[in-house]
């Protein structure tokens, strides 16, 4: 591991959580050692590599979740590792039913004239109408071509995510019960008129044992998937049914999936957002889905990094370097 600098890392991945940073750092390969930073820089970096990529692992401050935030520690990371060619945000998201389930992971990816990410509180309304105004990055053609890569295998393969989290589970047995296993975790989606029973339980991160599971809808079992589509970024917390649905509905019915960092940075850069559904952004959303979603949104980035040809690093310029070549 001798001989690392700032400039052997060509990968960045951006957690907004320390739970998604625990299950980052958990599908490394190897893990390096830390390098000194600038006097100026306030993040802290886990450095290691996944296959050939070197990848800088960054979290968000405690407190600091939402756009401005994210935009600050990427902007800082950026300026650390000059050699950074392209980023991941990775970690938790709402899941838009009935297509999305609990457990399932998104990955952004352009649609129409989206880049992947929409910044959904951004724009205006006219005349009762809301219009969307500016738009996000898209990713570079190298990693566009890897997730097109990813799907088409996921269309004659299964995803490598269980093999990823059972290596997870022999490296790291600690994890196993709240990061590595959904058979104690119950998927239960609940009609959009029907509101959490506030008895308390949903804001200290359990969950419905006081609703009605006759407001519930009934589905049939199935495995977890990897979706291809809009995520949809903002400095909100959704957690109500109907504006999630509303919401949607200004992006024709299209968004898969709701968090609140990606638009920060996709402004300036450009990246691709993943993410483990942990709850459905209505007012039943709690927290006992929240370190499985973070590990399969892990498993899912190192399955696509491992699909990037080490190539690619070399061909991109510096993202510090580039907010100008992708617009």
């Amino acid at each position: 591991m001798e001989g690392f600098t700032r400039d052997s890392y060509t990968v960045g991945w951006i957690c907004a959580l320390p739970k998604e940073l625990t299950a980052a750092a958990a599908m490394l390969d190897k893990q390096h050692p830390n390098l000194q930073k600038p006097q100026n820089d306030t993040n802290n970096y886990t450095l290691g590599s996944v296959g050939e990529h070197n990848v800088v692992i960054v979290c968000l401050p405690k407190g600091g979740i939402g756009t401005n935030s994210c935009a600050t520690v990427a902007t800082i990371m950026l300026q650390t590792f000059p050699n950074i060619k392209f980023s991941f945000m990775v970690g938790i998201g709402g899941g838009v039913p009935e297509q999305v389930r609990l457990g399932d992971v998104v990955i952004g990816t352009p649609a129409d004239d989206h880049s992947g990410v929409v910044q959904w509180d951004s724009g205006k309304t006219e005349q009762g109408q809301f219009k969307r105004t500016g738009s996000l990055n898209r990713p570079p053609n190298e990693l566009l071509t890897a997730v097109s890569k990813l799907e088409q295998e996921h269309l004659t393969n299964k995803t490598k995510i269980p093999r990823f989290l059972d290596q997870m589970k022999y490296d790291h047995p600690n994890l196993q019960s709240g990061y590595l296993t959904s058979a104690n975790l119950e998927d239960v989606l609940f009609r959009a008129d029907y509101g959490h029973v506030n008895n308390g339980s949903s804001q200290n991160g359990q969950g419905c044992e006081s609703c009605d599971r006759a407001y519930s809808i009934q589905r049939e079992p199935r495995q977890m998937k990897v979706h291809y589509g809009l995520i949809a970024s903002g400095n909100q917390v959704i957690k109500d049914a109907k504006y999630r649905d509303e919401i949607n509905g200004r992006f024709d019915n299209k968004v898969l999936c709701f968090e609140m960092e990606a638009a920060g940075v996709g402004n300036n850069w450009p990246f691709i957002v993943i993410r483990g559904i942990c709850d459905y952004a209505d007012s039943h959303k709690n927290k006992q889905w929240q370190e499985y979603a973070a590990s399969v949104a892990a498993a899912a980035a190192k399955e696509l990094l491992l699909t990037v040809p080490t190539s690619a690093a070399t061909l991109l310029p510096p993202m510090m370097t580039s907010k100008d070549v992708y617009q």
